[in-house]
């Protein structure tokens, strides 16, 4: 998925300008329930001017998520489609189990629009993107304390036990990347999180 070909539409994206200057990509990342989803929605809902990418995933749905609107909800036979005819500008295994990857077409329709966007991916996607984007902006989302990502992956009740280690464990390995970004937001509240991070895209 680093193919050159790959590679210079990501650039050509990045560089695309419009009504208001050159479009800047953002990408959004941090460890496990630190609650990136929860701060991107906040940001859909609150700051129109941004858009915001919708990923692919094999995962199961969870309760009140929408199709299209949280995820694309899709099997593993679709997302080996979206893989080998080269669609998505980023994917990964994440928690050793389902997989999750950024639909390509749609970002790079924003930025050639001169629109702002924004990705919320995980570690090994942002990894991904910064080779074959490397002008996009990189914000880390961190919590407050570990014991607070603790509390609050517990407190989601959305794994089991074994689950939740298991992403834990993944968490340790997500905070100790902190440094490879541009920017950090520390969320301790959603609102200001998300200010914080709209001020970093320029609005």
């Amino acid at each position: 998925m680093t193919d050159g070909a790959t590679e210079g539409r990501g650039r050509q994206g990045v560089e695309a300008g419009g009504p208001g200057g050159t479009a800047r990509l953002t990408v959004l990342a941090g460890p496990t329930a630190v609650g990136k989803g929860t701060v991107a929605a906040y940001v859909r809902a609150h700051y129109p001017d941004v858009w915001i990418s919708v990923s692919a995933t094999t995962r199961t749905r969870r309760p009140g998520e929408v199709d299209g609107v949280h995820y694309h909800f899709v099997d593993d036979a679709e997302f080996d489609r979206l893989v080998a005819e080269d669609e998505l500008l980023e994917w990964a295994v994440v928690h050793k189990r389902a997989r999750y990857g950024t639909p390509r077409r749609p970002v790079d329709r924003a930025l050639a629009q001169g629109r702002p966007a924004l990705l919320e991916i995980d570690l090994q996607g942002a990894r991904q993107v910064r080779e074959r984007m490397p002008e996009a902006r990189f914000v880390f989302l961190a919590p407050p304390s570990w014991d607070e990502l603790v509390h609050r992956l517990v407190g989601r009740g959305t794994e089991d036990e074994r689950e939740r280690e298991r992403r834990l464990e993944t968490a340790r390995e997500e905070l100790a990347a902190q440094p490879e970004f541009d920017e950090v937001v520390v969320n301790h509240e959603i609102p200001a999180a998300a200010a914080e991070l709209v001020g970093f895209m320029g609005l």
